[in-house]
Parts: C-alpha cells; structure tokens; sequence
C-alpha cells in the first residue's frame, strides 16, 4: 500500500513538473499571441536587429542562426546568413534554416510570411517595444522560451537598473522644450507614445508634440516653427540643416541642434539605455549653451 502510495505520489510530482516546465515555455508576445514550444528554442531566425540585440545579450547569439539586413550588432551578428530586410523576407530562406522559433517585429511589414509560418507550424514570437521597459520585458519572455531565465532577467534587471539611476540623475535638471526629428520630407517626429518620446521626458526634455496620439505623427513646418523648442534633435545632421532657414526658432539662433548616434536611439533593443545617456548627455550640453545652471 505505501509502496503504491509512493509511486502515485512520484508520479503526480513528475506531472507537476513537466506542467511548470510546458507553462515556462509559453509567453504571450506584443500581439497578444500565446506563443508556446515544446522544447527550449535552438534554432532562431531573427527577423529584426533589435531582436537579434536582444537574443546576444541574454546569451543566446549561438542559436541565432539567420537575421535580416541590418542587423550589425553585435560583430558576430554580421556573419549570419540574411533572409530579407524591412522590405520584406524570403519565406524559402528562413525555412532552409529549419527554425524552431522565428522572432519578427509587428511593424516589419510582412504579416502574411508569418501567416504562412505559423500554419506551416513554426512558433512566431512577435516584438513591438514601444517604451523603455518593454525592452527589458521582452528579454526576459525570450529567456523563457529559451529555457535560460536567469541569465535574460540579470541582463533586464541590469538594464532596468540603469534607467532608474539616469531618471534619478536627470529628475531635477532644468526642463528644456525639444524637438525631435524622424524625416525631413514629409516632416515625422515622436509622441509620448514611443521610447524616444520617453527618452526625452526621463532627461528632462518636455517633448513639443509629445501629447500626439501616433507613436510617429507627420507634423507641418508650420507646427515645429510655432512650437518654439529650444533643442532640435535626429539622427543625422542633414534632416535639422532644414531649420536653417528659420533663424528666429531658439534652436537655430541658440546652435542647439543636435545629430545623435542612430543605432544608439533607434533600435529598441538592450543599447536603448546607452542612448538614453546620450540623450541625456546632448541635454546637458543644450542647457549649458543656454546658459542654465545644473543641479
């Protein structure tokens, strides 16, 4: 009787077990989709450069096994086999690869390539970080589904961690009206509801069309002169070589226009905190221009 007693109970427990382990492998990715693998993932097809970041830095750049164009970082990531680019993605290349996981951003462009995936039965995770700390979240669903948790929430809480200390820092500086430049013709830039709009408000910029609704709203040359911003930033120098011909607006007749490092501040992946700093770091130089003193 105890003997029968002990197996029942192994048994239960061994059930319990292979539960948690089946429900440890299951996430629901930006798209509200439950993603869920029977195994933890070994061959992954990223489909986005911020995922390809992300999956480096948790530890898991060797189970990459293709990616798309542009995907640079880190060097290792250069010698991986390409499947498309933001344009689109050979579905052929991807399954050449064999993949147990395909990681792709919602924005890429593509839905009906996925489409085809998840009916061939490939597991798709979808990625969409939008704010500061969707990244570290992100990192560490992808530790779950790669069975490796521990080392994905170090590198979140590390991240996270980092934020906190630039919000601590820059809390109390001197608020700056900013501008922020996407594209020079149609004329884009960033809302509160983006991780640059964020960026902004954690350094201490207030964001000139941050109460926009769009993540990336068109705005008019009309909108930008009228809002008067102090700073004008974008990722290269040529976009805000435009305002030239406004010598009135305060970042013209102040030299407060600033070209940041693009990688840095556009691809939402772990190096979002590096550009955070820099953000952070061009708005200090802006208020010392403006002659504003810092706490």
């Amino acid at each position: 009787m105890r003997l029968c007693f002990c197996l029942l109970w192994l048994c239960g427990t061994l059930c319990a077990s292979a539960a948690m382990a089946a429900t440890s492998l299951s996430v629901k990715d930006a798209a509200g989709n439950l993603v869920s693998l029977a195994a933890p993932a070994q061959r992954i097809v990223s489909l986005s450069p911020h995922t390809t970041e992300m999956l480096y830095a948790i530890g898991a750049g060797s189970r990459v096994v293709a990616t798309v164009d542009y995907s640079n970082y880190p060097p290792a990531a250069r010698q991986l086999p390409r499947v498309g680019s933001y344009m689109g993605i050979s579905l052929e290349a991807v399954l050449r690869q064999k993949p147990d996981l395909v990681l792709a951003w919602q924005d890429g462009g593509y839905p009906r390539e996925l489409e085809r995936l998840r009916g061939l039965g490939v597991p798709v995770f979808i990625s969409h970080p939008l704010q500061l700390d969707d990244v570290a979240s992100e990192m560490q669903q992808l530790g779950r589904l790669l069975g490796s948790t521990a080392q994905a929430d170090v590198v979140a809480g590390q991240y996270r961690q980092r934020l906190q200390q630039l919000r601590q820092r820059y809390a109390h500086r001197p608020p700056l009206s900013v501008f922020y430049q996407l594209s020079a013709a149609p004329i884009y830039t960033v809302s509160q509801q983006s991780f640059l709009g964020r960026m902004l408000q954690l350094c201490g910029g207030r964001n000139v069309f941050g109460s926009l609704s769009q993540p990336a709203p068109q705005v008019s040359i009309e909108a930008v002169v009228a809002a008067q911003p102090q700073v004008m930033l974008a990722d290269q120098a040529g976009i805000l070589a435009m305002w030239t011909r406004w010598p009135s607006l305060p970042a013209v007749a102040k030299g407060t226009r600033y070209a940041l490092q693009a990688d840095l501040i556009s691809i939402p992946g772990p190096r979002l905190v590096d550009g955070a700093a820099l953000v952070c770091a061009t708005l200090d130089k802006a208020r010392r221009s403006l002659g504003l003193t810092l706490d």
